[in-house]
């Protein structure tokens, strides 16, 4: 799992629907220079890739609950503790704040990376960064293949949305967490650094993913 070293700094969020913003302080963590890959996934959770796609697709149809599971398995894989207590039902999920492990990043730490210091609508040219509806030819594409932004992340906007730790709106959507980034099959006005989605975390779609992060 190659991963990306992000400094310390801080970012400005901003909710549209509810308009307000807040400020959000980072420490300096660890991301994924790639969403994670179907080969990968398999490697740690068994299954095959889709037919239709290759080992270097973006996992797709996984959910917060599925992803989380995954950096579980991943931590421990590399003799790290794992960052979720899962509860014997499979629903029931704690992040360990402590845990020095894999995580799913937190929407704070997804946008910061994304934006990779600009404080542009997106980090480059949309046909030279994103696969979306107008250049993906109706699915997902092997990572990478775009160009990364300037701190060296592939793939951040565009591809497959990608799942975040944070709940969207406890008070209004309940356990429902967010995602970001935008996919193949969305309109150019859907792969903006600032988009936020959400759903409820067993919703699984094939063009929703994720990446992994870490503390540094």
């Amino acid at each position: 799992m190659e991963t990306i070293s992000i400094p310390p700094g801080s970012i400005n969020l901003r909710d549209d629907r509810k308009q307000q913003s807040w400020v959000v302080a980072l420490a300096p963590f660890a991301i994924g220079k790639y969403p994670v890959t179907r080969a990968q996934y398999a490697q740690l959770s068994g299954g095959a890739p889709e037919p239709g796609s290759t080992a270097q697709h973006p996992v797709v149809n996984v959910s917060w609950i599925d992803a989380v599971r995954y950096c579980n398995l991943l931590s421990l894989s590399q003799g790290l503790a794992a960052s979720y207590a899962i509860a014997a039902d499979g629903q029931a999920v704690t992040l360990l704040p402590e845990a020095r492990g894999y995580r799913l990043p937190t929407e704070a730490q997804w946008e910061y990376a994304c934006r990779a210091g600009t404080r542009e609508p997106r980090y480059g040219e949309l046909d030279d960064i994103a696969w979306y509806r107008g250049n993906a030819a109706g699915a997902s594409q092997p990572v990478g293949l775009k160009a990364a932004n300037a701190w060296g992340l592939h793939d951040m906007l565009g591809n497959v949305w990608e799942w975040c730790q944070d709940l969207y709106d406890p008070e209004v959507y309940g356990e429902y967490r967010v995602f970001r980034g935008g996919g193949w099959d969305d309109l150019e006005r859907g792969c903006l650094v600032t988009n936020r989605r959400r759903s409820h975390p067993t919703f699984a779609i094939d063009d929703l993913g994720f990446r992994v992060a870490r503390p540094a």
